[in-house]
């Protein structure tokens, strides 16, 4: 994410509705194979292939809403391990206040990176609750970004991941306008998208993504559909209400929200 995203509203609800609809992508989609030939596969690395099988894998993500203190660790580990350029965000953390007379306040100054230790002093009335949204890609199943890309730069793995392969990238911008949750960038040297990625090249060593890893609450948690034993597993075939952001966009994110409210969905 940018923070001043450059595109207005209505100009990108436009070019996504037309996306959706297929009128763009048809155009556009698998102009090159998805696997492109410059992508080094991780199976490719010396001592990961025998630990990691590509074609076997199936992973969820959950952000426990209720968990979240808007500390900022996730955001300040993720700008550690990519170098994040300043003013953009792989991931980042919202901040709702709501007011007694049912108003919500939105803010998100620096992407959440210093953490949410002042209370807003803008707010006139008398605040009713505040609570924090982590933000993140949504690894969609049917992704927008994936059909947009007129080069095959994006595209979904076997396992479910969507990546970029920033050799073949070239900066176009459409997977950036395609986006319903707004979760990509274009880096300002290299000019070349960059997105939050789940920490893959850490999954594929057996390791947790570093948001994951650093989150002292718990509030964000990650492991595969496919182990019964794994945390995720349990949570998403237990009780409670769990639900993906923007539903009626027909993506089927592998991002699932748990105690959000009618303020974010």
């Amino acid at each position: 994410m940018k923070l001043k995203d450059p595109l207005p509203d209505m100009q990108k609800r436009s070019f996504l509705k037309k996306v959706l609809n297929g009128t763009i992508a048809g155009s556009l989609y698998l102009v090159y194979p998805m696997n492109s030939s410059g992508f080094e596969w991780p199976e490719q690395i010396p001592g990961v292939r025998d630990a990691y099988d590509i074609h076997a894998r199936k992973f969820a993500f959950i952000v426990d809403i209720t968990r979240c203190i808007g500390c900022g660790s996730c955001c300040v580990a993720d700008k550690q391990e990519y170098n994040v350029p300043d003013g953009n965000y792989r991931t980042w953390v919202e901040r709702y206040v709501k007011g007694f007379s049912d108003q919500i306040y939105v803010d998100c100054p620096n992407g959440g990176l210093d953490g949410y230790q002042t209370p807003r002093s803008d707010i006139k009335e008398e605040i009713r609750d505040t609570f924090f949204v982590p933000k993140l890609c949504n690894m969609c199943k049917e992704a927008p970004c994936v059909q947009v890309c007129p080069v095959g730069a994006t595209f979904t793995t076997p396992d479910g991941f969507v990546l970029v392969d920033e050799k073949r990238c070239v900066g176009c911008a459409y997977c950036i306008q395609a986006c319903p949750y707004s979760v990509r960038f274009m880096h300002p040297r290299t000019r070349v998208v960059e997105k939050c990625t789940w920490c893959y090249h850490r999954i594929r060593k057996g390791l947790l993504p570093a948001c994951v890893d650093v989150c002292p609450t718990g509030a964000r948690k990650f492991g595969s559909l496919q182990d019964e034993t794994s945390e995720v597993y349990k949570i998403l075939k237990g009780p409670g209400v769990l639900t993906v952001l923007r539903k009626e966009m027909g993506t089927w994110p592998a991002l699932y929200y748990k105690g959000a409210r009618m303020e974010v969905i």
